[in-house]
């Protein structure tokens, strides 16, 4: 679903706000860590902590989680303990580089870029952008049940890796999903994707 088709008369204009998870050893090295649910370092926990002041005074209506546990660690370090596992919101599926050392990758193939060149055995970029895409649509819809039933919430915070928000914020921006590689994130930073009036925008980015 495009940002721009949505009836913009009919509903409040929806803020998104990402958090990436801290630091984990495999981020930390630089190893591709998709669907591998490791842990977060004590640094990585740290990281998580001190996202809370940077969320503070934000009421937020609903608070979404990629299911793996670095993700939900700093959601609760982060000051929200209790949060709605979103299964679209895992990271990239890097088939056969996962645990890779992107280092190591690109000795092997000069010039290699995944936003460009996929990964082998892996999610291609369209795949990821279709998940990014599909959980845009479940913050700007009307929610089917719950305490917000038949409503667009007003603030959600999205917990979850480096790949995939910069994905989503492309995709939010209803750009090509490649123009993530623009949207460099570091371990638990905080971004508002918002608006400029009613045009898609990146309001803060990595705070």
């Amino acid at each position: 679903m495009s940002i721009e088709s949505v009836p913009w008369d009919h509903v409040t204009l929806p803020k998104l706000w990402l958090l990436r998870h801290g630091e984990t050893e495999w981020s930390r090295s630089g190893q591709y860590t998709g669907l591998t649910d490791l842990p977060l370092t004590e640094l990585g926990e740290e990281q998580a902590r001190s996202a809370r002041p940077v969320l503070a005074g934000v009421e937020f209506d609903l608070v979404l989680s990629s299911p793996m546990q670095r993700a939900q660690r700093t959601a609760e370090l982060a000051g929200f303990p209790e949060v709605v596992v979103e299964p679209l919101a895992h990271e990239w599926d890097y088939g056969d580089y996962e645990g890779v050392n992107s280092a190591e990758v690109r000795r092997e193939r000069p010039g290699y870029l995944i936003w460009n060149d996929g990964v082998p055995g892996g999610e291609t970029l369209e795949q990821v952008a279709a998940r990014a895409d599909a959980v845009i649509a479940r913050v700007m819809t009307p929610q089917a049940s719950g305490r917000l039933e038949g409503q667009v919430p007003k603030n959600t915070l999205l917990v979850a890796h480096g790949h995939f928000l910069r994905v989503l914020t492309a995709r939010w921006l209803d750009l090509d999903p490649r123009q993530g590689r623009h949207f460099v994130l570091g371990t638990a930073k905080v971004c508002t994707l918002g608006w400029d009036k009613r045009t898609p925008a990146i309001e803060q980015w990595g705070l």
